[in-house]
């Protein structure tokens, strides 16, 4: 069973920046793509970014591309996201997941395990 934790959210103002990290217990963290997800109340989850195993390919959901960056670090079994510009709609409970193969995907459904979210609060 692979665990996943995700750390660095808080409260922030509208404008600021903030780095989620995860940290992964799985032995093979090389060899499989990485994303990000979001949920803020009373809404579905939503796809938030994606990297491949390697890190040499990304994909963004249309609103944060261009803020948020997503990364790997692979000799640490880690993955962050840099949240620049942070807005109040990207208040939400963030979580991690771990993809079944190598490719960066979209899809929730293409991802087989999770940790159990940070909460990030942007005030405007």
């Amino acid at each position: 069973q692979v665990q996943l934790v995700e750390s660095g959210g808080g409260l922030v103002q509208a404008g600021d920046s903030l780095r989620l990290s995860c940290a992964s217990s799985e032995h093979s963290f090389s060899t499989y793509a990485m994303g990000w997800f979001r949920q803020a109340p009373g809404k579905e989850l939503e796809f938030v970014a994606t990297i491949s195993a390697r890190g040499s390919a990304t994909h963004y959901a249309p609103s944060v591309n261009g803020r948020f960056t997503v990364s790997r670090d692979n000799a640490k079994n880690k993955v962050s996201l840099e949240m620049n510009d942070v807005k109040a709609e990207d208040t939400a409970h963030y979580y991690c997941a771990q993809a079944g193969g190598w490719e960066e995907v979209a899809h929730l459904n293409d991802y087989d395990y999770w940790g159990q979210g940070t909460q990030v609060t942007v005030s405007s």
